[in-house]
């Protein structure tokens, strides 16, 4: 839990650090809307060198990158196996019994486990790159059309950025939890599935508690620096866009764009 690279801020002083975040949400976003349309293998090798690229101008460790896949292998593993086996086609590779491969069935988990990687890592890059603070204001300029309707866009622009800045700290309090009660004995690796699950109580209880008591410290402390959402509320740093930023813009349009076109391929 604690190789969790999703809501860690690995600052360098790179150039993708210095993008606006507003412009880096927007790649991301529309990153992820040309990886859903991508059918394949060349978008996905298109994909892999845009990621690539983006992590060689971040000068964020590619083991850290790595690492937060090892963490959610079971999803990729689990993903893969389910197209494998359910997929039904012409070309029959292997038969047992009820079990069947079919080289349809292949092609779809590769593609699968290929779309998962790409997009944890793609994410993974947006907040590595980009500090809370940074989110917050791009979020909540994302989401300041929704003002007219009268629609809190900084509140729900903080709560999402809290949200996924606990991600990392919650996985390292339950990795500790786990090791305190492992000290004491407990033994969550043994037995059959439903005594393994109720030998995670005395896991998940201290968890839930801890997570409270975060949020409470956390509104305490807001409340302390008299924070009051966003009434009358003004900001140090102004977001303005830069040269740099629009030919960033166009890069990812660029990739985003030839990741899209090979869908008809």
């Amino acid at each position: 839990m604690t190789r969790i690279t999703i809501g860690q801020y690995y600052p360098t002083g790179s150039i993708i650090h210095r993008i606006d975040p507003r412009v880096k949400l927007a790649g991301a976003l529309l990153y992820i809307t040309a990886l859903l349309f991508v059918n394949h293998f060349v978008g996905y090798i298109v994909s892999a060198f845009f990621v690539a690229f983006l992590i060689w101008l971040s000068k964020v460790p590619p083991r850290l990158m790595l690492r937060g896949l090892r963490a959610v292998m079971f999803m990729l593993i689990f993903a893969a196996g389910i197209n494998l086996f359910l997929t039904p086609g012409q070309h029959v590779l292997f038969s047992l019994g009820f079990v069947r491969i079919t080289l349809e069935g292949a092609i779809m988990a590769a593609k699968m486990a290929a779309r998962l990687t790409l997009l944890i890592m793609g994410t993974s890059i947006l907040t590595l790159t980009s500090s809370p603070l940074e989110l917050t204001n791009g979020i909540e300029a994302g989401l300041k059309p929704l003002k007219k309707l009268k629609i809190p866009a900084h509140d729900i622009a903080m709560m999402m950025t809290i949200a996924l800045r606990f991600i990392p700290t919650l996985a390292e309090e339950l990795d500790k939890i786990i090791k305190a009660q492992k000290a004491r004995g407990a033994d969550f690796d043994t037995g059959s599935l439903m005594k393994r699950a109720k030998s995670l109580l005395p896991v998940l209880v201290p968890l839930f508690v801890s997570a409270f008591k975060r949020a409470d410290e956390l509104a305490t402390a807001m409340e302390a620096r008299c924070y009051r959402g966003d009434i009358k509320r003004t900001k140090m740093k102004i977001m303005k866009t830069t040269p740099a930023d629009w030919v960033a813009a166009g890069v990812v349009v660029v990739f985003c764009t030839i990741m899209f076109c090979t869908r008809f391929i």
